[in-house]
């Protein structure tokens, strides 16, 4: 199995742990608030989606990943999106590392 695999199924595990952020709201709450240590963001997500996720990002400090598709995001996380922040510093550093 590849990183990127591993990467992709950790974020299931976020996901049921609950500690994976979703949707683009709730996403953008999460940066706020100082909860998210990375985003993910499609690749596909919209020009402004991504302006909109970078400049966030960049302001709060946030580390943004732009390296998986929404398909690939909604299929490691059993639903319809196209980012996500992991909001737990275990799961976060072990998809940074697989990066």
């Amino acid at each position: 199995m590849d990183n990127k695999q591993k990467a992709l199924n950790l974020l299931g595990l976020a996901q049921r742990a609950g500690k994976l952020m979703t949707g683009e709201s709730m996403v953008l709450d999460a940066i706020k608030q100082n909860k998210a240590i990375i985003v993910i963001v499609a690749s596909d997500s919209s020009k402004r989606s991504i302006k909109q996720f970078k400049n966030k990002s960049q302001t709060y400090n946030v580390k943004i990943n732009l390296d998986y598709t929404s398909e690939e995001i909604s299929q490691a996380i059993g639903k319809e999106r196209k980012n996500c922040a992991i909001i737990d510093n275990g799961f976060a550093e072990s998809f940074i590392q697989l990066h």
